[in-house]
């Protein structure tokens, strides 16, 4: 993906010399096993996990700062981060003027070190990439995207820049209402149907992810097909389906909350091929997802 000579965003919090009071109450091995299972790209767990009761063994809201150093590597991928989000900024604003004569409001990505406080609540690295609705902060520990090279099989700038749409991709759900509407519903409903939903927004973010980049390549030209098969790759690599079997030898369709492979993979591209803003995946039969 080329981005050279473009802009970074200021809508940007380093917090990786942060170090907060919250605690996990389960071991580094655990910890991992459950990030296994539940690095499904982002996603909105903080709004979930809100809504059946916060994180039980997160204590404390402190942070305090202290001193650090960072790697050349490192400070290449939060410039790599504060681009992407530019492109964010300016493809949306673009797309909200254009179908909905508004103005787009950006979202402020947080980066940080094995554990954040956020209006959500407290998190560790574990959950993954996020979106906090209560404070419109995107939050990124940078050592997924080594994990999404590892463990996922998701390398390249391209996928990364795939995980930040994404979460910007809930945003502007946001924005619209269709976040809220749809907690709204979750929390009225059992879990197999909240479940549903929470599908329901996880592909739409995939699909508005695929809107971003439909732009971006239109505007800037800045994608090859190598970018795509990318992004591609790591939507196959995040479905509900491929990590639980990595996990545990199969899956539980009606535990999924993000979506198969399959379906990820579909509604990014069907995003970057249409740029279609009237698409959402709110209307129809669950099962023709």
């Amino acid at each position: 993906m080329d981005l050279n000579g473009r802009r970074e965003s200021e809508h940007f919090e380093d917090r990786r010399g942060m170090s907060t009071g919250a605690k996990a109450g389960l071991g580094l091995g655990s910890i991992l096993l459950i990030g296994l299972i539940t690095m499904l790209m982002g996603g909105n767990p903080l709004d979930v996990i809100q809504q059946t009761g916060g994180l039980g063994s997160m204590t404390g809201t402190e942070e305090e700062a202290t001193p650090q150093t960072f790697s050349p590597e490192e400070e290449a991928q939060v410039k790599f981060c504060k681009q992407i989000l530019a492109s964010t900024e300016d493809v949306w604003s673009a797309v909200f003027r254009q179908k909905f004569n508004a103005e787009y409001t950006p979202p402020t990505l947080v980066i940080f070190k094995n554990a954040v406080q956020t209006n959500c609540g407290g998190a560790t690295s574990a959950v993954g990439p996020f979106y906090c609705s209560a404070d419109q902060k995107l939050y990124l520990d940078l050592a997924f995207f080594k994990q999404m090279e590892g463990q996922l099989k998701s390398g390249g700038d391209f996928a990364r820049a795939y995980v930040i749409a994404h979460e910007v991709g809930h945003h502007v759900e946001n924005l619209l209402g269709i976040l809220g509407k749809a907690h709204s519903q979750m929390s009225r409903v059992n879990q197999k149907q909240a479940n549903q939903i929470s599908v329901r927004l996880e592909l739409l973010a995939d699909y508005y992810s695929g809107v971003w980049a439909h732009y971006e390549d239109e505007a800037f030209g800045s994608l090859d097909e190598t970018d795509m098969r990318e992004a591609i790759n790591c939507a196959q690599h995040i479905g509900d389906n491929y990590l639980q079997e990595q996990a545990q030898g199969y899956s539980q369709p009606e535990s999924f909350t993000h979506g198969t492979s399959d379906q990820r993979m579909r509604w990014l591209k069907r995003g970057y091929q249409t740029g279609d803003m009237s698409v959402t995946t709110f209307t129809g039969d669950y099962n023709s997802l």
